[in-house]
């Protein structure tokens, strides 16, 4: 495997090409001393599962889960769940319902952090080291029409009985599918 900064050739303080791999996960510069650690992104994704109460322990194979079909690459035309890149200033949660707002036009009502993963999520040639936080998300209104939307192509509801990890183009996310599944499955 490349090391997470092969693709940075020259020191970002300095120019300098004296900019060359201290350990695994940094490189630094010859020049100036200058060290850049390569940390992972932070990355969200929602488990929206239609339902009228309870937490995960109630979740069962007739509940409905959004999912939306992925409009760009990587995966393009793959499923994936609702969410993506934080961003700078922004917590996870804050991440998490703009994701969704963005990507769906649903309002957070509650959310509960399941579990987390590294990821490699590969972006105009270059893998992108992530730490992807999944939750269990209700929102406010389930009934309501979903609008995919910004990475979104198409949003649909499946029931959870009949969600194949197969279809998720994303590694991370299949996982995560398949961690989920197996809660609910218990």
């Amino acid at each position: 495997m490349e090391h997470p900064l092969e693709k940075f050739k020259f020191c970002p303080a300095c120019g300098s090409q004296l900019f060359s791999v201290n350990n695994f996960k940094s490189k630094r510069c010859g020049s100036c001393g200058f060290t850049y650690y390569a940390n992972p992104c932070s990355a969200t994704a929602a488990f929206i599962v239609r339902r009228t109460v309870g937490g995960i322990a109630e979740v069962s194979g007739s509940d409905e889960l959004l999912v939306v079909r992925r409009a760009k690459e990587p995966a393009k035309g793959t499923l994936d769940l609702p969410g993506g890149f934080c961003d700078m200033y922004e917590t996870a949660e804050e991440g998490m319902r703009r994701e969704i707002k963005e990507e769906t036009g649903l309002d957070v009502a509650a959310m509960h952090y399941l579990f987390s993963s590294p990821n490699v999520y590969m972006y105009s040639g270059m893998g992108v080291h992530t730490l992807d936080m999944d939750y269990l998300v209700s929102v406010k209104d389930s009934s309501a029409d979903v609008k995919a939307d910004d990475d979104a192509a198409e949003a649909l509801w499946i029931p959870i009985g009949k969600v194949n990890p197969a279809d998720f183009g994303l590694t991370s996310i299949r996982n995560a599918v398949i961690r989920f599944l197996a809660m609910v499955n218990g």
